[in-house]
């Protein structure tokens, strides 16, 4: 099951593919709110700890369908104009970065999400308080190490496709230069 830095990891492999990283005037800013995108959808365990004391009060319900991927990637990708602290991503780039969450809890997990919301909706059984989960985030995210390495291995190998791709077509514009 990936934990915020499995998915952090998802999100900026999805950026990579996306080829978003070389656009943006502020890396740090970027890296952030890559991150941010790519864990909202478990923004409702924030919402039922703080409701209920229970985070699996909401999980998996409809911050993890493709309606809200939507509708959080469409504010995401408008966000930008309220400060010049948040760099400026299309839509497609913002729901891609949420719905990868969605996605890898679907791959990854054994439990259902709501992809289809509201026509389905799965809820996480049982009950996780405030220290299971500060539990959970800060000392079983070792767990997500083979989807950080999986993901860096997947970056480096497109990295080297476009640089190699790069320079077939530095060679091709060169042969029909020289002709």
């Amino acid at each position: 099951m990936p934990l915020p830095l499995g998915h952090a990891a998802i999100g900026l492999a999805t950026c990579e593919t996306m080829g978003a990283n070389e656009h943006s005037s502020s890396r740090w800013g970027m890296f952030v709110f890559i991150v941010i995108l790519a864990n909202l959808p478990d923004v409702d365990v924030i919402l039922g700890l703080l409701l209920q004391g229970n985070g699996n009060l909401f999980h998996r319900g409809p911050t993890h369908s493709l309606l809200f991927a939507l509708l959080a990637g469409a504010l995401a990708s408008h966000i930008w104009r309220l400060s010049t602290r948040v760099p400026r991503m299309s839509f497609l780039l913002c729901f891609s970065l949420v719905f990868s969450h969605v996605l890898a809890d679907m791959v990854l997990t054994a439990a259902p999400v709501s992809l289809l919301w509201p026509l389905h909706v799965y809820w996480s059984p049982g009950i996780s308080d405030w220290g299971s989960v500060t539990h959970a985030v800060l000392f079983q995210s070792i767990q997500d190490a083979g989807i950080i390495g999986a993901c860096l291995v997947y970056v480096i190998i497109l990295r080297l496709m476009r640089g190699s791709l790069k320079e077939q077509r530095v060679a091709a514009v060169a042969r029909r230069r020289s002709r």
